[in-house]
């Protein structure tokens, strides 16, 4: 295996063509296709599935390509840094379930670092999205939760895409709303006391199995539920319908302000936060910073 095969993968990838790779590559068709089967001979794995329609990416070339994409990605800082003595910035990336606190630590995280030799990303959004971009090593993490119903299939899932959970906390359940809701004075609210407010979930777009929600209790039957995209939405509906979620107790006021509150929920159920990372890999500088910041918010667990 060669890292010229490897650029020549991740080209026709980009691409989704042999012929547009070729001619980004300045080499015939043929002469591709040739170092592409023997890249997938020597690897004993398909990579792409030729069609009519193009170039489809399988399963297996899908996780192959994002470790060749992290690969390229080191030579091109190699390459950048001793040959053409070109300072870059280091890149870290991380995506999340929809928490206000990993927000405020990737804050707390770049302030530290400094925003002028480093490019940052962050991923506010659905499940599948947060396993699958660390899966492909879009993100290096991901953090979301587990708990007592959808623990085992996630694990599974987790395995099957050679990735780790790692358990930073644990917490208990509180329902997430507005101060001026007519729950927010009671000490413990029961399912009962709900009924007449609606629950609201983060859409999870075509990836919607009970096992990507990010509620807990997904499959309890809600007399009302309404799906929004983003927290922003989320927050105005507590306002506007006096909606609520069920969420993990940890408050941001500096993101979210002091409107709101987080009164426990009357179950013993627990959620699990932590993150998700490849299997084998080693955390990044960067990463384990953002990881410290994380572990600081188990003090302001209620």
């Amino acid at each position: 295996m060669t890292l010229q095969q490897l650029r020549y993968a991740v080209s026709i990838a980009n691409n989704k063509s042999m012929n547009k790779a070729a001619e980004e590559l300045f080499i015939t068709q043929p002469s591709l296709s040739s170092a592409i089967r023997e890249l997938e001979s020597e690897i004993g794995i398909e990579l792409f599935v030729r069609s009519n329609r193009g170039i489809v990416i399988t399963p297996e070339g899908e996780e192959f390509l994002g470790y060749a994409r992290q690969m390229m990605e080191y030579y091109k800082l190699i390459e950048e840094r001793y040959i053409e003595n070109k300072k870059t910035k280091k890149k870290f990336s991380v995506s999340m379930q929809h928490y206000t606190f990993a927000v405020q630590a990737f804050i707390e995280m770049s302030k530290e670092f400094g925003m002028d030799d480093y490019e940052f990303a962050v991923h506010e959004t659905k499940t599948y999205e947060v396993i699958e971009n660390v899966r492909i090593q879009k993100s290096e993490l991901g953090i979301l939760y587990l708990n007592d119903f959808n623990q085992k299939v996630l694990e599974k899932i987790f395995n099957d895409n050679e990735l780790d959970f790692v358990e930073l906390f644990q917490c208990n359940i509180y329902v997430y709303i507005w101060k001026e809701n007519p729950l927010a004075e009671k000490a413990v609210i029961d399912f009962n006391d709900l009924k007449d407010y609606p629950c609201l979930s983060f859409e999870q777009g075509v990836n919607n199995s009970f096992y990507f929600a990010e509620e807990v209790f997904s499959t309890y039957e809600y007399k009302q539920i309404i799906k929004a995209n983003d927290r922003a939405t989320m927050l105005n509906l507590m306002v506007g319908l006096n909606g609520y979620t069920l969420c993990s107790g940890i408050l941001c006021e500096d993101l979210n302000g002091d409107g709101y509150k987080a009164v426990p929920l009357n179950t013993g159920d627990k959620m699990k936060i932590g993150y998700i990372k490849k299997k084998n890999m080693p955390l990044s500088r960067m990463g384990k910073k953002y990881i410290e910041k994380l572990k600081k918010y188990e003090d302001k667990v209620l």
